[in-house]
């Protein structure tokens, strides 16, 4: 497989890509692929344990895959160096491309200085052909884009020019930046291209009319949006004990806290706001009504990527009663991000082998809000992803 990372130097990209090598040179186990599991037997028919990366980035453009590897392992120290020693030179051999951080919001300052598109005063037009020609350079039948960067703020949407393909093309063509965000112009990117799309991210991505239409006139399957990895992958599997039970949630509080430049770029209220309203649409989806809630993330430097998460849960059960269930998430993000990155990258592989394409919504299973669905319950969305799969092999 042939992977385009959008954000291709983060933390969760570089583990990835650390991963990817990894296995496919028999250093590590395949603990976290989802897709190694009994039930997805036959997949590597269609998507082999076998890596190629690439991608765009806006930082540090000077470096390879393997100098952001080294700098992340630096500060989380979240797997043996060995291992990191052992696929160096694949990854010294692979450097980033250029790309656009276009309506990224305040939060990308702390990247500190980046190198954009959009910075050599290109237009829209010229910025998606770059991408486009990025992406074609590299692309074969094997080829699946995702999207890792930082989130972005809730975008501007507008029927004129997110309604169809006419009118986002007429976005491009009369420059209308305010209305275009990066993860749009990715997506269209790789769809335009006909490569598989997903969506990792909380960002409008391929979510939007117009790239669904273009989605399905190219045959291009695509999935999203924003991974689940953490607190809302425990909500998403404890909130339906509560529905079978019929015990009523009156109450639901998640405190997030995590470091890295996740956490960075997270601290500022524009790009959170994205991230709060996918984590917090999920209770209602489950359950069928809207319990009072709290989600809150919080920047806290020493955690690096190590997530924590308090969740308080009050509810209520017979004669009116009123109890508490409490737990703690402790977990590091790109450790839970990077196999089922490649996982979505699989399933999408699969899905355009099979002559599926437009979205995937069978693949909610990978995400906190999923296109397409309203499925959220993690036990019938894995039973969704196996029944899927099982009838297109």
């Amino acid at each position: 497989m042939k992977l385009w990372l959008i954000g291709a130097y983060g933390i969760v990209s570089t583990t990835t890509a650390v991963g990817g090598k990894a296995i496919e040179k028999g250093l590590i186990g395949k603990a976290g692929l989802v897709s190694e599991l009994p039930q997805f037997n036959g997949i590597d028919r269609y998507a082999n344990l076998s890596f190629e990366f690439g991608g765009h980035e806006i930082r540090d453009l000077d470096k390879s895959f393997y100098d952001a590897s080294y700098e992340h392992w630096e500060k989380n120290r979240h797997f043996e160096i060995d291992i990191l020693e052992k696929v160096k030179e694949e990854l010294a051999s692979r450097k980033a491309m250029k790309g656009t951080a276009l309506n990224c919001g305040t939060g990308i300052q702390e990247f500190g200085e980046i190198q954009t598109l959009e910075k050599e005063g290109l237009t829209l037009r010229e910025i998606t052909d770059r991408l486009m020609e990025d992406m074609r350079k590299f692309k074969d039948d094997d080829t699946v884009v995702i999207n890792l960067a930082s989130t972005e703020p809730v975008a501007k949407i507008s029927e004129e020019y997110h309604g169809s393909i006419d009118g986002f093309e007429k976005m491009l063509d009369e420059d209308k930046k305010e209305y275009a965000t990066a993860s749009m112009l990715y997506a269209y990117a790789a769809i335009k291209n006909k490569i598989p799309y997903g969506n990792f991210t909380p960002s409008v991505g391929s979510s939007i009319k117009a790239l669904k239409e273009l989605a399905i006139e190219n045959k291009v399957p695509h999935a999203g949006n924003d991974g689940k990895t953490g607190e809302t992958l425990v909500k998403t599997t404890l909130a339906p004990m509560f529905l079978y039970r019929n015990l009523e949630v009156i109450g639901w509080m998640s405190y997030n806290i995590l470091g890295d430049f996740d956490g960075k770029v997270l601290s500022h209220r524009d790009n959170k706001e994205s991230k709060v309203i996918s984590k917090d649409r999920v209770l209602e989806k489950i359950l069928g009504y809207s319990p009072y809630s709290i989600t809150e993330i919080e920047y806290f430097p020493s955690l690096v990527d190590n997530k924590t998460a308090f969740d308080f849960i009050h509810f209520k059960g017979f004669l009116g009663t009123k109890m508490k269930f409490y737990f703690v998430w402790d977990g590091i993000d790109a450790i839970l991000a990077a196999p089922i990155v490649i996982d979505i990258a699989r399933f999408l592989l699969f899905a355009k082998k099979k002559g599926l394409y437009g979205v995937i919504k069978e693949m909610a299973f990978f995400f906190k809000s999923p296109m397409d669905t309203n499925v959220i319950n993690t036990h019938e969305q894995f039973n969704q992803l196996v029944e899927w799969f099982k009838n297109n092999l």
